[in-house]
């Protein structure tokens, strides 16, 4: 049995496919960690939908940003932004039932010695508490309470943890850094704006994954998200994003043996007009 991590899918179904192909992924064997982003961007996000739920428990899929965006949107909480690609979600007969199964996915998964978030994670968090975080969210996310959750989520702010921190304020610093983040100083401010490469940042800030005393350096963590790093497997982190959605490629890591795997993209994934 092997476990295939894989990055950002975006609605490339066709590369997810293809790339199942090249790993030789076995359903009936094999198992898959995604980290996030299923939906949004790409043309196929309804079959990415279809197809990882079809998987049952032989996929982990955590929730990226364009995940939660999905919810927010099919719950009427934000109207969709230019250049999303989630109606065939939205009309979709099944939508019910794909929403609900996505709403009860995790922010955090750790396992066979590794942890896997979306975004990343502060420095002053370990493994165990970021786990215990990502609990609290995955809680309100499915809870009857999750509509008043959804319609507070978005916001910048707070843009830096505290222990005593509550209610919506505590559960959107969780959500933007397993989601969000990129970047942030030693104390762990966050700063949303740069979504390139880790060069010109500005000061005091590094990538997460760089910061001096990260307290789940110890532990191997798999994340995708900023698609402008690429492919990384310095500072014991697997940054897996490689832009398929912008005909780049897609990527999976063989858990055992730490092989990389990549389907290329030859021309970048254009979202429909129309879903």
């Amino acid at each position: 049995m092997a476990t295939f991590a894989i990055g950002d899918i975006q609605g490339c179904y066709s590369s997810l496919r293809r790339l199942l192909d090249k790993c030789h992924f076995d359903p009936a064997r094999d198992r898959l960690w995604l980290v996030g982003d299923l939906v949004n961007r790409g043309p196929h996000s309804l079959a990415v939908l279809r197809f990882v739920k079809s998987l049952g428990a032989r996929a982990i899929t955590i929730l990226g940003n364009h995940d939660l965006h999905l919810l927010m949107v099919a719950a009427g909480h934000v109207k969709p932004h230019h250049g999303d690609t989630l109606a065939a979600i939205l009309r979709a007969s099944d939508r019910d039932e794909l929403l609900d199964w996505l709403r009860h996915r995790k922010m955090m998964h750790a396992g066979a010695g590794y942890a896997m978030v979306h975004a990343g994670l502060l420095p002053q968090w370990s493994i165990p508490k970021a786990l215990g975080l990502a609990r609290e969210v995955e809680t309100a996310l499915q809870s009857d309470g999750c509509d008043e959750f959804l319609r507070h989520l978005y916001g910048n702010r707070p843009d830096r943890w505290r222990d005593d921190l509550t209610g919506i304020a505590r559960l959107r610093v969780i959500t933007n850094v397993m989601t969000r983040l990129r970047i942030c100083t030693v104390d762990g401010r966050m700063e949303f704006a740069h979504k390139g490469k880790p060069v010109g940042l500005p000061m005091g800030f590094m990538p997460w994954y760089s910061l001096p005393r990260r307290r789940s350096r110890g532990t191997p963590v798999i994340f995708g998200h900023w698609a402008a790093l690429g492919l990384y497997t310095g500072s014991n982190v697997f940054a897996l994003d490689t832009g398929c959605v912008w005909g780049r490629a897609l990527s999976a890591l063989r858990l055992s043996d730490r092989q990389l795997y990549h389907h290329a993209c030859a021309a970048r994934a254009r979202p429909a007009r129309r879903q």
